[in-house]
């Protein structure tokens, strides 16, 4: 346990500030580009591109940690196997991208700028053979390097970012034929994805220490067998993405007026930044997590161990969604008062965050014995859950409420939260743990008590008295957690300071 914890401390350090990062170029793609359905553009091919990660990874990512953890092959030849193979496809996929663009921007509605689809199927296919010498690095407890190059591609996009959406709008104005050889004041958001471009080029040349470390040989028998444990996961992958971005890929075609279909797309874009910080806890706890699995169940059976981690996961999550419901009205200027009506949509996304990672965590069972198909079939599952309510409740929402993607945050959640009951009485099944219901549950309820009592702060003081007792409640909540499951005493660094 104490080194998943320090691991996901370095991936969760690391994330977070990325994402933190990250997150500031949202004000200035409110500010700066010209209104939400621009945004929406933005949120839509990045959401298609995250479906295609996941297709052009199809699994291997953990196919790796699984064969590379065995003590009957050899680490470098499933190293060097994964990488070619996953290194193969995705110079296939980009070249078919930039040859059929022009067809492929014509279907997607992107006629005028065939070259988005260029610049992201390159983008995507650099990604994906990335994840494999990241995957290399996060096998060798590398968390130090690993987190410095997913640091550097945040900051090289920032930096170009800044430079073209701030500085050669400022240059041009002034001096325009200084800059005229490459900047075209019109591109607007292209600019985005031209910097997502210069940053994952830049981070595949600092992987070249890890890419050459393979011996650029495939063993077709070992990658068989990878293959075949892998391309379960696929499916499971494909559905499991699909539950998050599916809304975001369809949204655009299930209103009549596609402008406003974009806009309100760009609006619920923009508010799932704002519940950013809980998919990074998230994401920082796999990063550390599939690993962990894998090698400590290599030495025997360490059941107590999930269980307590799953614990922990939850305590974690609701104290994260307490933070942020409870300063809500801080962390709302991070985008454009237009897009603040969006953010009632807040608490749903946190949850269905919050149920992913549950569910993610419970994924053990079926990865453990080898029957990833049960993931796959939970996935599917889920993405007809997520497809039915979208398609029947984004029209009506949109009439009800002015806003269609209710139903959109409200299919997530639904999503998240029966194929986590599912998983969970499946697991009990074939992989029984022992997990702490009590203790989750009596977090869960707590949590949800005070973020009631908070809701009622809100519309009975001014919001300076409400902060100051909202701040009362999440001291509360952190005091449960100290006297129930983690004293003081405990704590790294200033345990010290309380120990008896």
């Amino acid at each position: 346990m104490a080194s998943l914890a320090k691991d996901t401390a370095i991936y969760g350090i690391s994330s977070m500030l990325g994402k933190f990062l990250n997150w500031c170029l949202v004000p200035m793609y409110t500010y700066v580009l010209t209104n939400s359905a621009e945004y929406g553009i933005v949120t839509n091919l990045y959401a298609w591109t995250a479906l295609l990660l996941v297709i052009l990874t199809y699994g291997m990512e953990t196919g790796f940690f699984r064969f590379v953890n065995k003590n009957t092959e050899d680490p470098t030849s499933v190293y060097s196997s994964v990488l070619l193979c996953v290194g193969i496809t995705s110079s296939i996929f980009a070249i078919i991208c930039c040859l059929l663009a022009p067809g492929i921007s014509s279907l997607l509605g992107y006629n005028k700028h065939s070259e988005y689809i260029a610049i992201m199927g390159i983008i995507v296919a650099m990604d994906a053979f990335g994840c494999i010498p990241f995957a290399y690095l996060r096998y060798q407890n590398r968390a130090g390097r690993f987190a410095v190059l997913k640091l550097l591609m945040i900051l090289i996009n920032i930096v170009c970012n800044l430079f073209f959406l701030l500085v050669c709008p400022a240059i041009h104005a002034k001096n325009p034929d200084l800059i005229a050889f490459f900047y075209n004041p019109n591109y607007g958001v292209g600019y985005v994805f031209i910097s997502n471009l210069i940053s994952t080029i830049s981070v595949t040349l600092m992987l070249l220490p890890e890419i050459l470390k393979a011996k650029f040989h495939i063993d077709k028998a070992l990658l068989k067998r990878i293959l075949a444990y892998s391309l379960p996961l696929l499916i499971l992958g494909i559905a499991g993405i699909m539950n998050q971005t599916i809304d975001k890929i369809i949204y655009p075609y299930l209103l009549t007026d596609r402008a406003l279909a974009n806009s309100q797309l760009g609006i619920y874009g923009a508010c799932f930044k704002v519940a950013m910080v809980m998919m990074v806890f998230t994401q920082a706890f796999r990063y550390a997590y599939e690993p962990f699995v894998f090698a400590t169940n290599k030495n025997g059976d360490k059941r107590d161990q999930y269980a307590d981690a799953m614990k922990f996961f939850i305590i974690f999550s609701l104290l994260i969604f307490l933070g942020m419901m409870f300063y809500l009205d801080i962390l709302k200027y991070v985008i454009r008062s237009d897009y603040w009506e969006g953010l009632r949509i807040v608490p749903i996304v946190l949850l269905s965050y919050l149920f992913q990672g549950i569910y993610f965590n419970l994924s053990i069972w079926y990865k453990l014995i080898d029957k990833t198909h049960y993931g796959a079939i939970l996935s599917l599952i889920g993405l007809v859950i997520t497809l039915v309510v979208n398609v029947a409740f984004v029209n009506l929402c949109n009439q009800w409420f002015g806003a269609g993607y209710f139903a959109s945050a409200g299919a997530s959640l639904i999503c998240f939260f029966i194929i986590m009951l599912i998983s969970y009485f499946l697991g009990q099944k074939y992989y029984p743990i022992n997990y702490d219901l009590r203790s989750i549950f009596t977090y869960f309820i707590v949590a949800m008590i005070c973020f009631g009592i908070g809701i009622g702060i809100d519309n009975w003081c001014n919001i300076w008295v409400a902060f100051a007792l909202k701040t009362i409640l999440l001291i509360g909540f952190l005091g449960l957690i100290i006297k129930r499951d983690l004293p003081l005493s405990a704590i790294p660094v200033i345990g010290r300071f309380f120990r008896k």
